[in-house]
């Protein structure tokens, strides 16, 4: 088998009534016509939700199949796992997003069939004058509380805000209630799940002219009533220059890269994440030998170790991977 080299994938399309354009204006994702596309998933093992390699002697694998069959090679330190633990997707909020909460760990183990939970953070790529975050609860806001506001169709009077610029990042541990705000678009990475529990849709229906489905009873049992408002990240400094750890938690670390001259980036016995906010760079050993620009992702198996990525301009990257 050939050696495992940086790891471009082909995107997963999502489109919902919240999507817009910006995939394609801002970020180069090819799209159809439409004008709903909402997430494009980069790195996703998650049923039949499969990230598959797009270039070099492994085009056309299915991450899940490398998860399998080359897990040491794949996962370094973290080997064996059942599948890749972590998703990345990129976001266009074109209009609001539901009002939603989801799972950790133990709960959602006990679905059939069991999922991860689903812990996340969202790093800040564009936002439109005024557009919102909401991020868990206001003070002193209970069940009772939350229930009957979201039954009265007022449950945004019990959500905090925030007004979000770019590069800002918040961070959504699983039991926080929240919605991406409409005229955002983010880079999200968090845990490899798609279980969510819609508690309030804004009132508004679906393409089909009817209201889209809640899971408010779902939703309430699995709401940390403790957590209180979330505000952004306060970058943490490292010990290498123009490296800022952004979320440091049990599921990942996502490190975010300010570069201007030749790094190595990776290593360490475990893979890595790499997806580009804003600039360019050439990584070592990449078969497609061409740049990686603004909403492109590589996944760098821990095989390959340390490689030297060099800007073409001034670059801001995200990093993300596994704690120890």
């Amino acid at each position: 088998m050939p050696p495992l080299h940086p790891l471009r994938f082909q995107p997963v399309l999502r489109r919902y009534i919240w999507g817009g354009r910006r995939l394609s204006t801002e970020l180069g994702k090819e799209i159809g016509p439409e004008d709903d596309y909402a997430e494009s998933w980069e790195v996703v093992d998650h049923g039949e939700d499969q990230s598959l390699v797009a270039e070099g002697p492994l085009a056309g694998t299915a991450l899940g199949s490398l998860v399998r069959e080359r897990g040491e090679e794949l996962l370094g330190r973290h080997a064996p796992m059942d599948r890749f633990p972590l998703l990345l997707k990129f976001l266009d909020a074109r209009r609001t997003l539901s009002v939603q909460v989801h799972p950790n760990d133990q709960q959602a183990a006990q679905l059939d069939p069991p999922d991860f939970g689903k812990t996340e953070c969202w790093i800040v790529m564009a936002a439109d004058p005024g557009s919102l975050i909401y991020a868990g609860l206001k003070p002193a806001v209970d069940r009772p509380a939350l229930e009957q506001a979201v039954r009265e169709g007022t449950c945004e009077e019990m959500l905090h805000r925030i007004e979000p610029q770019p590069g800002d990042c918040v961070f959504i541990p699983a039991g926080t209630v929240h919605a991406l705000g409409e005229g955002l678009l983010v880079a999200e990475l968090q845990q490899s799940s798609d279980t969510t529990y819609r508690l309030f849709d804004w009132n508004r229906v679906g393409a089909d002219g009817k209201p889209r489905q809640l899971h408010v009873e779902q939703g309430l049992d699995v709401t940390d009533f403790d957590r209180g408002p979330v505000q952004s990240q306060t970058p943490q400094p490292t010990d290498r220059p123009g490296v800022e750890c952004m979320v440091r938690c049990d599921k990942f670390v996502l490190d975010r890269w300010v570069m201007d001259q030749p790094r190595d980036l990776g290593g360490g016995e475990r893979c890595h994440i790499v997806s580009v906010l804003t600039g360019s760079v050439n990584v070592a050993g990449d078969p497609a030998e061409r740049p990686l620009t603004r909403g492109d992702t590589m996944l760098l198996p821990a095989s390959v170790g340390a490689v030297k990525v060099t800007p073409n301009e001034p670059t801001v990257l995200l990093d993300g991977y596994l704690p120890d």
